[in-house]
């Protein structure tokens, strides 16, 4: 397993190239303010459909949450991407005994208020107006694992241009409280998703 890796210069430079890297291929990002509870931790859960996914909930985090950011990443981006490990990333490796170390470093992450969590349940890419966001398996463990010091954020991104150059990112996002089922979670997610859906659909220029 890759766990995060703390430097404070790798770090600001990449923070500063994130938000630069959105704020210029992008026409502009909006995003709902849910009431958040600033004593608790957030478990952030994102569909997964680009290769934009994690530095927009980047971008989120830093004008909205403002917590310590971190994002589970497959092993092989992990690799790949050698930077992201300064950015709060921690990697997970499919079917190896590893998984298991991944999530528990997840859920001992949200015990701490400080920080944010984000995690595609999905587990890999998928269309962006797909109708079914199906959860795997493991995120059942971090939320058993846990403890109850956190707080769910669902969040369902659709990007479009719409009569721009540069597309529009519209997250849609909605806060509940932590602890729940994974069969009620996931229905929640569809449910928010499914409305997010729809909005998008009549937005109209």
């Amino acid at each position: 397993m890759i766990y995060p890796k703390k430097n404070r210069l790798i770090k600001w430079f990449f923070h500063h190239y994130i938000l630069r890297l959105v704020g210029r291929n992008f026409h502009e990002v909006n995003f709902d303010k849910p009431a958040i509870d600033p004593s608790r931790s957030v478990l952030l859960l994102a569909n997964h459909f680009s290769w934009w996914d994690g530095f927009l909930m980047y971008y989120l985090n830093h004008h909205l949450f403002g917590k310590r950011f971190h994002v589970m990443v497959i092993e092989e981006t992990a690799k790949k991407v050698g930077f992201l490990k300064y950015m709060g990333a921690f990697s997970v490796k499919k079917g190896s005994r590893e998984i298991l170390q991944s999530l528990n470093f997840a859920a001992e992450l949200l015990r701490e208020p400080g920080n944010l969590v984000l995690i595609f349940p999905q587990g890999k890419l998928y269309s962006n107006f797909t109708g079914e966001v199906y959860f795997e398996k493991g995120l059942s463990r971090i939320l058993k694992n846990a403890g109850d010091n956190y707080q769910t954020v669902l969040s369902a991104t659709f990007v479009e241009n719409f009569e721009h150059k540069k597309p529009v990112a519209n997250v849609y996002l909605k806060a509940i409280a932590g602890g729940e089922r994974i069969t009620d979670l996931q229905a929640a997610y569809q449910a928010h998703y499914m409305n997010a859906h729809q909005q998008q659909t009549q937005i109209s220029i």
